[in-house]
């Protein structure tokens, strides 16, 4: 099993200051004009490098965070630079409703998290983008829990086509969650705010292991190949806003 880290930020906890960011994040910052793209886009990035300064024991300063530069693979998925060199960790974002969620592994590691809201879902949605396997899961729950648990099948897919680094460029009943106890889970069991198993299967017979937890209207999940071990949540150093410490070497990775 791998070891996966998750953090979760609000708006809140950005920093109102932009020396956080790097030269050429601020010159992608300047060329978003529309406010919701901007907030979204600094939460995103504020999250990443939280959660990877973190990871590897940096100093929680503005300038260590500026040092942590996020860049975009070919895929689309985020990589982390320190100095201009890869960090080798690998991290995966998504974020919904103002609140941003990173999930972070070491190097060679594939995978993915995403966020969702909980919202009811049409049934020419669910036939579209579900298959028959998923439907007939979706079609035995209880009415009142329909659009958690669809929330949820459909979150588990995202984080695995961005495992696979395809995103919704692949059709996404190329996958396939694998849920077996859900359906006689009650809700109020499930948003305890405990990580509950998930499998979902891939194209040339790939299966990723995951997690998902349901609390706060959003279903989070993840998945991961090798297969993770229980989430660890990371713990935030207070962020010291006035002090520019030196960045050290990127340390070996846990």
């Amino acid at each position: 099993m791998t070891d996966v880290y998750w953090l979760e930020q609000t708006e809140s906890d950005v920093s109102a200051e932009d020396s956080w960011l790097s030269a050429s994040e601020m010159v992608r910052l300047n060329s978003l004009y529309v406010p919701k793209r901007r907030a979204d886009w600094r939460l995103g990035r504020w999250t990443l490098k939280r959660a990877a300064a973190a990871y590897l024991d940096l100093p929680a300063d503005l300038c260590t965070l500026a040092a942590a530069e996020i860049r975009t693979a070919p895929s689309g998925a985020p990589e982390v630079f320190l100095h201009d060199r890869p960090a080798g960790i690998v991290v995966s974002l998504t974020h919904r409703s103002g609140t941003a969620a990173c999930a972070v592994a070491s190097a060679n590691t594939e995978l993915g998290c995403d966020l969702e809201a909980v919202e009811p879902r049409s049934d020419t949605f669910i036939a579209d983008f579900f298959t028959t396997a998923e439907q007939s899961l979706i079609a035995q729950a209880p009415a009142a829990d329909r659009p958690w648990f669809t929330a949820l099948l459909w979150s588990a897919k995202e984080s695995a086509l961005k495992a696979l680094h395809a995103g919704l460029r692949l059709d996404t009943r190329w996958v396939q969650v694998h849920l077996d106890e859900i359906i006689s889970t009650p809700l109020c069991a499930v948003e305890s705010g405990n990580w509950h198993p998930l499998r979902v299967s891939g194209p040339d017979s790939r299966l990723f292991h995951g997690w998902w937890v349901y609390k706060g209207d959003l279903v989070r999940t993840l998945v991961a190949a090798p297969a993770p071990s229980y989430p660890i949540a990371l713990k935030l150093a207070a962020l010291d806003e006035s002090h520019c410490a030196s960045v050290p070497p990127c340390q070996e990775n846990r």
